[in-house]
């Protein structure tokens, strides 16, 4: 059976979400730490807007992976 691709919204969201708990930190720690407002990573992890590159960069560094793993399907 092939597996459905998902959309890139939502394998960001599956990623920061699965990372961030990783971590052990609330999404307002999150955000603290990448100087962004927690109802921003909110928005993220509910697939709800089109998040710009400076912040896909700032969530990558703080979740201690490269900007690209955050949108690969794993």
């Amino acid at each position: 059976m092939k597996k459905q691709k998902l959309a890139a919204r939502a394998i960001l969201a599956s990623n920061v979400q699965a990372l961030r708990g990783g971590l052990g930190v609330s999404q307002e720690k999150l955000g603290e730490m990448a100087g962004l407002h927690r109802t921003y990573i909110s928005q993220i992890e509910r697939q709800r807007l089109n998040i710009t590159l400076d912040s896909l960069e700032k969530l990558a560094e703080v979740l201690e992976v490269r900007v690209f793993e955050l949108l690969v399907e794993h």
